[in-house]
């Protein structure tokens, strides 16, 4: 019988032989990955470096950025090195570490896009009010509780995990996942389900509970305003729900994966899907906010100017 300690490595099945395409594929992840890291770099600088973009929405907007690099870095080379190889096994700690960034990243994604239609909701329905109600202090407040208690909620995930006796040690899936090793548990997981099923409760339906009162409240404002105030609404909640949809359709489908039995799909399309939610909000997020806002544009234009002008 294998236990934890004595599973040095993890085999991911769900890759498969590609012959000479695999530095097609390597190109084009890679590719993929310098666009993502150059996208959000770029406009994280923006923010930081111009102070009209030191607002609340803007903020929050590079704490969603830097997530994105955080989640791709535990993701892209992982994927690069692993296209290349022949042999598709993971160790262990490696492999732990990566389900830490993976959940993490998640989580702070969708708490991040929950606290941004909060942060909406404070700028349309109350305007006059909202410097006092959404103040500096309580916006890097918000921004550390979501990054610490995620750490906290997944670094708990991992103590629960790493202990496990295991009876195998085939994950059917590209990158390493919680659920796929818990899986190969060899005694009763109640334990890990039952925290695993609260902190999924939790994660998922608290905030979703706020996104919708948000919404809804938007939604009443806008209805019963003025043509201004629509237009304001539209502009600024667009981007914002776009992103929500983007990476909700992604971790819905990760999470339904996890869950129930998607072998009648075919290889590509599953490996495609369970990647969704890790590398289209990261692709997906820089170029949306770059082009619908205004702000942003206009300061990655001076940015731009001035790098010309130095050269």
């Amino acid at each position: 019988m294998l236990n934890s300690t004595q599973v040095s490595h993890f085999t991911l099945a769900a890759y498969f032989d590609t012959g000479g395409f695999k530095y097609l594929y390597f190109m084009i992840v890679m590719s993929l990955y310098v666009f993502i890291v150059s996208a959000n770099v770029l406009l994280i600088v923006v923010i930081c470096s111009n102070r009209s973009l030191h607002e609340p929405m803007y903020l929050f907007l590079c704490s969603l950025f830097v997530n994105e690099l955080y989640g791709s870095t535990g993701l892209f080379p992982f994927l690069l090195v692993q296209i290349l190889s022949d042999i598709h096994t993971v160790a262990a700690p490696l492999c732990f570490l990566q389900i830490f960034f993976v959940y993490s990243y998640g989580s702070i994604e969708f708490l991040n896009l929950t606290i941004m239609s909060y942060d909406r909701y404070l700028a349309i329905c109350y305007p006059l009010q909202y410097n006092t109600r959404m103040t500096w202090n309580k916006v890097v407040v918000l921004i550390a509780v979501i990054w610490l208690l995620t750490f906290l909620v997944n670094f708990a995930t991992l103590t629960l995990i790493v202990p496990l006796q295991l009876c195998g040690n085939v994950i059917n899936k590209v990158y390493c996942d919680n659920h796929s090793i818990v899986k190969l548990a060899c005694y009763d997981t109640t334990v890990n389900n039952i925290y695993g099923l609260i902190v999924s409760s939790l994660a998922i339906f608290c905030p979703l509970i706020l996104i919708l009162y948000s919404y809804i409240k938007i939604l009443k404002v806008c209805y019963s305003g003025s043509k201004q105030t629509r237009q304001k609404a539209v502009s600024t909640c667009t981007p914002h729900l776009a992103s929500l949809l983007n990476f909700s359709f992604g971790a819905s489908f990760e999470i339904l994966q996890s869950r129930f039995n998607m072998n009648n799909l075919p290889n590509m399309l599953r490996i495609f899907l369970s990647l969704y939610f890790l590398t289209c909000p990261p692709l997906f997020n820089p170029v949306m906010y770059g082009l619908k806002l205004a702000k942003i544009r206009v300061a990655c234009k001076r940015v731009k100017l001035i790098t010309l002008i130095r050269l």
